[in-house]
């Protein structure tokens, strides 16, 4: 082992001690990952009851497809969050990158969207990447080295950047997308969309990530207390910036799969996904504090809430009562939290 990464471990486990109570409370953390596993079971009961059609394999395909592209921004908000920070702009970003892409790609005529024909067809995907980075890129810019609050940040961030998807877009939906841009969106691999094995993939690696590298055990030393973090010799404003520019690229490879999906970018695609993604995390066990939360337990979060819809659905619930659903379920999470946890949430 070289001389820098047994630095570079040491401040890791020295900064991860000021964050004593996650690691002292590692057992109830562990709890905390799997505490909603019996609420799906019981919603699995539930849903049978309800209509036996829950538990065929086609709706609970159906029911994993639509979870996946809120699920990578729920992962790229797990992330953020352990990192003691906030992107409230990722829900824009789902749906201005893709539009971006689009744009630069289509041909100026010939089409309901005309766009600047800058590019080939093929390169969509890799566009769509790439302004997601920028978007990550320039909000770190602005939170880490011009030390503007973060929350206010990506609350503009978010709201101009959704005034672009509409400007661009015409206030319509964009339906002529180049095959590149449909393809994961639609492929089946080994009998399932290509897009569930991707998400499983990509949580595995995050998981893998904040379980045994050096940066990602190193995120919740940042969360608990960065300035012990960057004490004990943790790069912090780096890592924090890398994980912004991370959270963005999910984000918009969420737009890639989502436009996919359905063959179309509608000029509001993500908007109010916030609310749903932070009612994911918050009772998926992630601390809006910084410093807790793991990604299976965000994972299992977001099944809780696309099963709760399915379960309503299947029941005859009209959908206008699920963003009241996902208040609720994050007040009586952050509740039940607080006297779990003994911890105040401030």
């Amino acid at each position: 082992m070289s001389a820098t990464t047994e630095v570079t471990d040491t401040a890791v486990t020295a900064a991860e001690a000021p964050a004593g109570k996650a690691r002292r409370g590692l057992d109830m953390g562990r709890f905390r990952d799997l505490s909603l596993i019996p609420a799906i079971l019981v919603l699995g009961v539930i849903g049978f009851i309800v209509s036996p059609a829950f538990l065929t394999a086609d709706n609970l395909i159906g029911v994993a497809q639509q979870s996946t592209e809120l699920s990578l921004l729920v992962l790229a908000t797990t992330l953020i969050l352990v990192a003691g920070r906030m992107d409230l702009s990722l829900e824009s970003t789902i749906g201005v990158a893709p539009v971006i892409a689009v744009w630069l790609v289509l041909p100026t005529s010939g089409g309901r969207f005309n766009g600047l024909g800058l590019f080939p067809e093929w390169a969509a995907v890799p566009l769509c990447l790439a302004v997601g980075a920028v978007i990550g890129l320039v909000n770190g810019f602005l939170i880490l080295k011009l030390r503007l609050n973060g929350f206010i940040v990506t609350l503009g961030a978010l709201t101009m950047l959704r005034g672009l998807q509409v400007a661009l877009s015409e206030g319509q939906s964009i339906v002529e997308l180049p095959s590149s841009f449909t393809y994961l969106g639609r492929a089946s691999w080994l009998g399932m969309p290509a897009a569930i094995w991707i998400c499983a993939m990509l949580f595995t690696l995050g998981g893998g990530a904040l379980a045994w590298l050096r940066h990602g055990r190193a995120l919740y030393a940042i969360g608990g207390n960065s300035e012990a973090a960057r004490t004990a010799g943790i790069r912090v404003d780096r890592i924090v910036w890398i994980v912004l520019v991370l959270g963005s690229l999910l984000a918009a490879f969420a737009g890639i799969l989502y436009s996919g999906h359905y063959g179309s970018i509608s000029a509001t695609q993500g908007s109010g996904w916030i609310f749903q993604v932070f009612a994911a995390t918050v009772i998926g066990g992630v601390s809006l504090n910084g410093g807790k939360g793991s990604v299976f337990g965000a994972l299992t979060g977001v099944l809780t809430l696309q099963l709760v819809v399915n379960v309503m659905t299947l029941a005859g619930v009209p959908p206008l009562w699920n963003q009241f659903l996902n208040g609720l379920i994050i007040i009586v999470a952050l509740i039940i939290s607080r006297f779990a946890s003994g911890e105040k949430q401030e």
